[in-house]
């Protein structure tokens, strides 16, 4: 098989040489961006990765879903498709996070000297201008958690640079504490809501309404693919205006509610935030 460039030819190579140790890979076009939607998947036609977000059903075959198209199937990889974006592309990527792995982003040397000075020894790969630190652990990616810093796991793409240095060392708590910008608790304290005084049963009358109502709360918010912090304050309003005046929502309630919403990247902060807007507008 020949190619029209060689160096091509090398980005395929090693997309099936990443392929076989399963790191799912993708070709990037120049200024390191992934292929836009091909015609029949254009304005999410094909009913999948709705802003190349979330994985979803898509039977297109051409890598044009950015992150969420890598894969480590040799035969996509050279299929005519996949065959047509090697000749145009001008580098390889994969999905770190596909690959069960977590890079540490290092743009520059200040933030490679700040890396050396907390963060575990690991992997390293030279970048351009500075360094990528590699962890065995996928977690929820993220730019700019600092200065010069990217964490590209989940749902993200980085470039493959080479093997790099180091053997892999398992993700610490400390890359995952760069999630958290505010020194909030993780999990927020019992929300103690006003009660009016209130006689006879509860309107609720069974356990079991509140518990349906919860779930569905908790579902709502882990559906939403955009708009998320609007979502959760919705439904943070929607839990309180039901049950919030009747003394039935507990600590563990909430809990789960929060969990949820930080599940989708919204941070402590923010939920006790929204909870309290939701509170305040309601009047309790």
């Amino acid at each position: 098989m020949t190619h029209a460039a060689p160096i091509r030819g090398e980005h395929l190579a090693t997309a099936l040489n990443l392929a076989a140790e399963g790191v799912p890979v993708l070709p990037l076009r120049a200024g390191k961006l992934p292929f836009g939607n091909c015609r029949n998947c254009a304005d999410n036609a094909c009913g999948g990765r709705p802003n190349m977000k979330t994985p979803g059903p898509c039977n297109c075959f051409a890598p044009c879903h950015g992150w969420a198209a890598a894969t480590s199937s040799p035969s996509a990889i050279t299929s005519r498709q996949w065959m047509r974006a090697w000749r145009e592309g001008a580098t390889v990527a994969y999905h770190p996070g596909g690959a069960g792995m977590t890079v540490v982003d290092l743009d520059n040397q200040p933030a490679i000297a700040w890396a050396r000075a907390n963060l575990p020894a690991t992997r390293t790969v030279a970048t351009t201008r500075g360094e990528h630190w590699i962890y065995r652990g996928a977690m929820t990616s993220a730019n700019a958690v600092r200065p010069g810093v990217d964490i590209k796991s989940l749902m993200a793409y980085a470039r493959w640079l080479g093997y790099g240095e180091g053997p892999l060392t398992a993700l610490p708590d400390t890359v995952r504490g760069l999630l958290v910008k505010d020194p909030v608790p993780a999990w927020p304290a019992p929300v103690t809501v006003p009660v009016p005084a209130r006689s006879g049963r509860c309107p609720h009358r069974t356990p079991a309404y509140l518990e349906r109502g919860i779930t569905m709360a908790v579902q709502r918010i882990t559906e939403a693919h955009s708009s998320v912090h609007a979502a959760v304050y919705g439904t943070f309003l929607a839990v309180l205006s039901t049950h919030g005046r009747c003394g039935c929502l507990t600590g563990a309630h909430t809990a789960r509610l929060f969990a949820a919403a930080q599940a989708k990247g919204e941070t402590a902060r923010h939920c006790t935030e929204a909870w309290a807007n939701a509170v305040h507008r309601l009047g309790m």
